[in-house]
């Protein structure tokens, strides 16, 4: 390297050094970006200052001075280089130290890594099952111990090991228990409240009545907003208020999952609301017409009933069908037997038109009903098509309202077409019944006087 350029370079290395004073002193915080800006402006202001003024005072030096600092500068520098590569030769030698070291201890650790990797993963995993487990509403804290084993990078000492061999105990031994404690309780209105829980095992919490679910984020027993059915939660109260013995209790062993499962069941009211307007009007036209139906049904049956006694009483009484038309033949007698079977047929017709009053329509809504449900399938599907070229086929939820609605209309209108059906042919073969009776006396009424005419 020739002398001009170790000149060059010496030169940069003195303009470009800043005082360490300057840099352990800093700039004081900027409070906005104003501020910040300014500072970075002076900055450079100042150091362009400060490099001009250095370099005037290096060229206005004489040729002696300045191979002066240029010789202390290349000093410095060769210096600092041997300090970097002993410094590099130590660290190389502490490097070898430690490998050598790493060796020695996994030989004398041998199988005991792979023994405290065990310890590890089993308290990771009872960690996370403790925290799911409703035993925790009665037994809290025991988290952060299985925690700190399960992440801890020191060898576990004896008494971590007993710990953990307790926790596992101490679980397995609640799970299968039923306790009884204080515990605190979210409310259904969002408050918090000390009750007396009584605990099924790992399965089931119930307190006043109700059936508790394990929070798993809040570390909290929660009421349920609903309750499931009658016939689940008729066991609570027994089970709660005995103190020994045998009782029945609803379980889940899912530990939660099918207890939310029966709280988000739709009811009966709710499901017939997910029909919506189809719906309403099947459920209408339905009962009305089942209800009219009940009462032809009842008025049927009380007129073959008496047409029943007419039969074996020989005195026409006018409060049935039968009676009515014995009346007109009494009227009639001295007619001839054309003219009766004109009057009889006429009386009979009079008759039958009564008891067949009202059946046409129990007939017509049994068979529009299953027509309305095909309607509400047809909308609902319509609903679900619209969903999807909106927002997608990615979320069910947005496609559940028109199935819902499709399914319910279609089972309302099969549950009110089914006993509609069995209803008017019941009506109907109780109305042919009378009827066939009308015909058959009203024609033996006139076969006798055609026969008494022809003797």
């Amino acid at each position: 390297m020739s002398r001009g350029m170790i000149r060059t370079l010496t030169a940069a290395l003195v303009l470009c050094a800043v005082p360490l004073a300057a840099l352990a002193q800093g700039p004081a915080p900027a409070g906005s970006l104003d501020e910040l800006l300014a500072q970075v402006r002076e900055g450079y202001e100042a150091k362009t200052a400060e490099k001009a003024q250095r370099l005037a005072a290096f060229r206005s030096a004489g040729p002696s001075a300045q191979e002066s600092q240029i010789g202390s500068a290349i000093a410095e520098l060769t210096a600092l280089e041997a300090t970097a590569q002993e410094l590099e030769n130590t660290y190389n030698d502490y490097e070898k130290q430690l490998a050598e070291f790493q060796g020695q201890l996994d030989e004398r650790i041998g199988d005991t890594s792979e023994l405290f990797a065990v310890v590890r993963q089993v308290a990771a995993d009872l960690g996370s099952f403790v925290w799911d487990s409703l035993t925790s509403a009665q037994l809290p804290g025991r988290r952060d111990f299985l925690d700190e084993l399960a992440q801890g990078r020191s060898l576990p000492t004896t008494g971590d090991l007993e710990k953990l061999w307790s926790e596992l105990l101490g679980e397995m031994t609640a799970g299968g228990k039923i306790s009884r404690f204080q515990a605190d309780v979210l409310t259904s209105d969002g408050q918090v409240a000390q009750k007396e829980v009584v605990r099924a095992g790992p399965f089931t919490a119930i307190s006043g009545g109700k059936f508790l679910l394990w929070e798993v984020v809040e570390q909290k027993l929660r009421e349920l907003t609903r309750q499931p059915a009658s016939k689940y939660l008729a066991t609570v109260d027994d089970f709660q208020g005995a103190t020994s013995g045998i009782q029945e209790l609803a379980i889940d062993p899912s530990r939660g999952s099918l207890l939310s499962a029966l709280t988000d069941t739709p009811s009966v009211i709710e499901r017939v609301n997910q029909g919506g307007l189809v719906g309403y009007v099947i459920i209408t036209l339905g009962s009305l017409a089942a209800l009219l139906g009940v009462v032809r049904w009842a008025v049927v049956s009380v007129v073959g009933r008496k047409v029943d006694a007419q039969r074996k009483d020989s005195v026409a009484r006018e409060d049935n069908p039968l009676g009515r038309i014995l009346a007109v033949h009494e009227a009639n007698r001295d007619v001839d037997a054309e003219t009766l079977e004109l009057k009889l047929d006429e009386a009979v017709l009079r008759e039958s038109s009564r008891l067949e009053r009202f059946i046409w329509l129990v007939k017509t809504v049994s068979v529009v009903s299953p027509l309305l449900g095909l309607l509400g399938t047809v909308t609902g599907m319509i609903a679900t098509f619209q969903a999807i070229t909106l927002f997608g086929a990615g979320d069910p939820k947005l496609m559940a309202g028109g199935i819902s609605e499709a399914l319910v209309t279609t089972m309302l209108g099969l549950c009110a077409a089914i006993p509609l059906v069995l209803l008017h042919a019941t009506l109907s073969n109780s109305t042919r019944r009378i009827n066939d009776i009308l015909d058959e006396q009203s024609a033996g009424l006139i076969a006798t006087r055609a026969e008494h005419a022809n003797v």
